[in-house]
């Protein structure tokens, strides 16, 4: 199988971390795929020129990065990230919305920084900052929830992989108001396949 990725993608940084996880290296080629570029010969595997990309052995390519880290963790029949059941499960599926609601706003206003500064938008970049403000102040206060301190699911890995998200945007402030929330982290992040899918910083303009 074949992962198309961009290294800076915290969605494609998802799918790299099950793959690590699961022990899939062996299955799953990581590719650096070429995106936000006219002609780029990326757009002929995917239409979309999104990351995460699955193409699977049998040819069908997948997008979404939720759906490609279930099939990878289900390949063996012995899931490790699927969300908790039983009476923890509407609460599990609360938790990961949230965490999805973080790292998608995230990822615009990161976008924003990407582009040159004469084509950026101070109002969506406002926006995503006061966004981000308010979602980082509410996972203060949930982050204690037993489904995010039990074995590790894709809530926590969306969270984790948006609060890294700090390496790549200087102005994503969090962790003077969110002690709790920086130590759940921390204690996270060290673990060796977020440490080798860590973003890299972004280049100067």
């Amino acid at each position: 199988m074949k992962l198309y990725i961009t290294p800076g993608s915290p969605y494609a940084r998802m799918a790299r971390i099950v793959v690590l996880e699961k022990q899939l290296g062996d299955r799953v080629e990581v590719i650096a795929a070429q995106t936000r570029t006219a002609d780029s010969p990326y757009y002929a595997i995917n239409p979309s020129g999104r990351v995460p990309y699955l193409l699977r052995d049998d040819g069908t390519g997948m997008e979404e990065s939720s759906l490609i880290c279930s099939y990878l963790d289900h390949l063996d029949g012995r899931p490790l990230f699927d969300l908790p059941g039983g009476e923890f499960s509407l609460e599990a599926r609360r938790l990961e919305a949230l965490s999805r609601s973080l790292i998608d706003g995230l990822s615009v206003w990161l976008r924003e920084l990407v582009r040159p500064e004469n084509e950026r938008s101070p109002g969506v970049i406002r926006h995503e900052a006061a966004r981000a403000q308010r979602m980082t102040d509410l996972w203060e206060r949930e982050i204690g929830s037993p489904v995010m301190n039990g074995p590790l699911n894709i809530a926590q890995l969306t969270l984790a992989c948006a609060l890294g998200l700090e390496r790549r945007n200087p102005d994503f402030l969090w962790r003077d108001r969110c002690p709790v929330l920086a130590h759940w982290y921390d204690k996270l992040a060290v673990r060796p396949s977020l440490v080798a899918t860590a973003p890299p910083p972004l280049p100067p303009h």
